[in-house]
């Protein structure tokens, strides 16, 4: 039996998959299974699944049904208790899993375990990750408060990080009806009910040059999947005093960059719609100028996100 299940959904890929694979079977802790869910590529990339050998990989392929619904079969087909994630465009460093299962013994009350991560940007530049409230190296514990960080930072990279099994099924799995923020909703909803714990070591390594990029598309939103449930664990009186400020603040955040994404796919009335119901004190001042930007014409506005790069700043 495997001490850890690598889930990696997978469609078209081919010119990153071996390289993701490379990076898992390099890992310096070698008792796991790899579950590769292949989801109706229509390039090569199962192929080159198909030509690697080791028998601690399976791939399974199924129709197209979006990344969480490929996400979410891995996790039903997974032998191990402990389920690790990898974006097929992404990579790790042979510590990865060391290092997630050396949380997993120091924290067993957290309910998902993360490292940090290093950005390849598009000019192929890496960089690590400044965190601005996490210690620096080699501090590792448990995140005092998830969402105060998650607003300062971004912690959990899909690609570095890993969830037991009964959580993942707890949630519910990830949102099949989200191709935007799936990710981000599943840990926020860890983190309403568990510790989140995380250590500094850089092990995982995010792409942002490689193809077919699902946070690149201009697809209307109505919703930051993960509202919703922030907003009824308000209203039901379940969230702790010492985070519901911070629990109100991140939704507020996840309101004003949703809004932002509609501006990208032309729905003006839906951005305005949303930032009118915007609640915050936090992040007021980006709350007026996404509602300026909402304002005007939308080639100006594609000027300042796209060309000139302001907006991105802002984020």
């Amino acid at each position: 039996m495997p001490f850890v299940s690598v889930v990696i959904p997978l469609y078209n890929k081919e010119p990153h998959i071996s390289q993701a694979l490379d990076s898992v079977l390099s890992q310096t802790f070698q008792e796991f299974e790899v579950i590769i869910i292949d989801d109706g590529s229509t390039d090569k990339s199962a192929e080159i699944v198909k030509n690697f050998t080791d028998p601690k990989i399976r791939l399974i392929q199924q129709e197209n049904a979006g990344v969480s619904a490929a996400r979410n079969r891995g996790i039903e087909k997974a032998k191990a208790d402990l389920i690790a994630f990898l974006d097929a465009d992404d990579e790790w460093t042979p510590s990865f899993l060391e290092t997630i299962l050396r949380l997993r013994e120091k924290y067993p009350e957290a309910g998902a375990f993360s490292t940090a991560y290093k950005i390849c940007h598009q000019n192929g530049k890496m960089i690590d990750t400044n965190y601005k409230s996490i210690p620096k190296p080699p501090w590792e514990g448990l995140l005092e408060s998830y969402f105060l960080t998650v607003t300062r930072d971004f912690p959990l990279s899909t690609s570095a990080v890993a969830v037991p099994k009964k959580i993942l099924i707890e949630m519910g799995g990830f949102k099949k009806e989200y191709w935007w923020g799936e990710d981000a909703d599943m840990w926020g909803r860890i983190a309403l009910k568990y510790p989140v714990a995380f250590s500094s070591q850089v092990a995982s390594v995010y792409y942002r040059n490689s193809i077919n990029r699902a946070c690149l598309k201009n697809i209307p939103i109505k919703e930051h999947p993960f509202v919703e449930a922030g907003k009824m664990s308000i209203k039901c009186g379940i969230v702790p005093n010492k985070i519901k400020i911070d629990l109100s603040e991140y939704i507020a955040y996840l309101e004003i960059a949703t809004s932002r994404n509609n501006l990208r796919a032309k729905r003006r009335k839906d951005a305005l719609r949303i930032l009118k119901s915007c609640k915050t004190n936090r992040y007021f001042q980006k709350k007026i100028l996404m509602i300026f930007l909402a304002l005007m014409p939308h080639t100006l506005f594609k000027y300042i996100y796209i060309k000139a790069g302001k907006l991105r700043e802002t984020f």
